[in-house]
């Protein structure tokens, strides 16, 4: 029997790096602002993992789709999409924001790059932020222009970035702190590159404008790698699991909080700062969340993919859902993220899980990320 095949259009949008990606054998793919997102290769998820945490790999993540606000009042709508504080803001600077509504529901947790004082992008999830962003601005009357740009992300991933990003653009890329980009030169045209990227094991983002020029930024890329050992690569569920990172439609969607998410770092609580949901993010603030998001360790043969959440429970009651869960060949079990009741959240609370088979299988809560579990 012919497998099923996702077929590609206007509407589900390839990447200028997907030709590419299926002539190195990728074996799936997910969808993500209604554009491809390479899921696997022919290798293993396991053999991926341990690739990532060793050397250096090419990811195509152009389906981070940027939103880009420009204009006298840019600053203020971003300021107002998010608790995050963004007053002391500096171009050149990458910042980690949820974004919540007027209900402090969570709608997207996208990297904001600050290009200038009045420009901004937000390299966003998987949601349609771009409709929001309009909406906002045209209801409050904001001098600001909404648009998704002609840009293209992709990323180096793995413990050899620095040397194969040298290669490319030069030694300067060493010098690009955490959470920081700088404009870049290839081809004789201009690249944002920053040191940010979805794994733990370091790496840069790289934001070329122009599809074509996105294609010779890849092939570039490529043929300066082979001795560092590059392979074609996407986000490893493993490494994610382990390493805490959240994905927006899996760990949270509308029906969580920041609070709820562990994001309550990046919320500005005191008032000082106007936000849409400001007011509903204080009051949750005021009883501490009633769940919040941790690592699961739990026993089984190699668990199948999570794709409704797994009830998780404690003598028999429900006290929390898994939400991403896979095998781990570094623990010898599997891993999971999990949303948590108060009083169940606790690193070493003994839990049950069902993965819908009715079989309950024991395991134990940890901290994010998974170091010292």
């Amino acid at each position: 029997m012919t497998a099923p095949k996702l077929l590609v259009s206007r509407r589900i949008r390839a990447t200028p790096y997907t030709s590419r990606v299926e002539a190195l054998g990728v074996s799936g793919y997910s969808v993500v602002n209604h554009t491809v997102l390479p899921k696997g290769f022919q290798k293993s998820v396991v053999d991926d993992y341990w690739h990532l945490k060793t050397h250096v790999q090419l990811w195509d993540v152009g389906c981070q789709r940027q939103v880009e606000l420009l204009g006298p009042d840019a600053a203020r709508l971003v300021q107002l999409m998010t608790p995050r504080d963004l007053r002391n803001a500096r171009a050149g600077q990458c910042l980690y924001a949820p974004l919540i509504d007027e209900n402090a529901s969570m709608l997207n947790d996208p990297i904001i790059l600050k290009l200038a004082e009045d420009r901004y992008w937000l390299s966003i999830a998987d949601a349609d932020i771009l409709l929001w962003a309009k909406g906002l601005a045209l209801g409050m009357g904001l001098e600001v222009a909404i648009d998704e740009p002609d840009v293209w992300p992709l990323s180096i991933q793995g413990p050899k970035s620095d040397d194969l990003a040298a290669r490319i653009f030069g030694e300067h890329v060493r010098e690009i702190g955490f959470f920081k980009f700088r404009e870049c030169e290839f081809a004789g045209q201009p690249v944002i590159v920053a040191r940010t990227g979805y794994s733990k094991q370091g790496g840069f983002e790289m934001y070329p404008e122009g599809f074509s020029f996105g294609t010779s930024l890849w092939d570039a890329i490529w043929q300066a790698g082979p001795d560092l050992q590059l392979s074609p690569g996407c986000p490893n569920l493993i490494e994610r699991v382990e390493g805490g990172l959240l994905s927006y439609g899996n760990e949270m969607t509308r029906t969580e909080n920041p609070l709820e998410c562990g994001l309550e770092k990046y919320c500005q609580l005191d008032g000082s700062v106007d936000y849409i949901g400001r007011e509903a993010l204080q009051r949750l603030a005021e009883t501490g969340p009633r769940r919040l998001i941790r690592g699961l360790i739990f026993d089984g043969e190699a668990c199948p993919p999570c794709q409704h959440p797994w009830p998780i429970s404690v003598d028999k009651r429900q006290v929390g859902y898994v939400t991403s869960a896979i095998w781990s060949p570094r623990f010898g079990r599997n891993v999971a993220l999990a949303m948590l009741d108060r009083g169940f959240w606790e690193p070493g609370t003994a839990v049950a899980i069902d993965w819908g088979d009715g079989t309950d299988r024991s395991g134990i809560v940890t901290n994010l990320p998974m170091e010292d579990a």
